[in-house]
């Protein structure tokens, strides 16, 4: 299991990330539409001039439910919310601004339960 305190960084630069528009700055690939968490820093493959690493070394793999961690996007089926709705779950029937906000909400609600855990385990995020 790895360490909350990693985890929190991660999600927080993807809070960040979002708040700054990240995701609406598309200058980046202009052909295409940015995807979440892929087309973030917080990717581990983000930028990289190396050869892929694989997505079972990502932070975020965690959240993922065990019968997609060998999809080939991952992160693509992270539940964002109670209905468990994912970012695919938005590709294909929702919009850009509902993604947009259950992704908020759920790092958000994430960065809580993982400050709320630390703090409870006597540690400092």
């Amino acid at each position: 299991m790895q360490d909350n305190r990693d985890v929190l960084q991660t999600l927080k630069a993807e809070l960040a990330f979002v708040e700054q528009g990240g995701y609406r700055n598309r200058a980046r690939f202009p052909w295409r539409p940015s995807f979440v968490f892929e087309d973030s820093p917080t990717c581990i493959n983000f930028d990289t001039k190396q050869e892929r690493r694989p997505c079972s070394e990502c932070l975020l793999m965690r959240f993922v439910p065990e019968d997609r961690k060998d999809l080939a996007y991952p992160c693509r089926h992270i539940p964002l919310n109670s209905s468990g709705d994912s970012v695919a779950h938005f590709y294909e029937s929702g919009t850009e601004a509902e993604l947009d906000a259950a992704l908020r909400v759920w790092l958000r609600n994430k960065i809580a339960e993982l400050e709320a855990s630390d703090k409870a385990k006597g540690r400092s995020a």
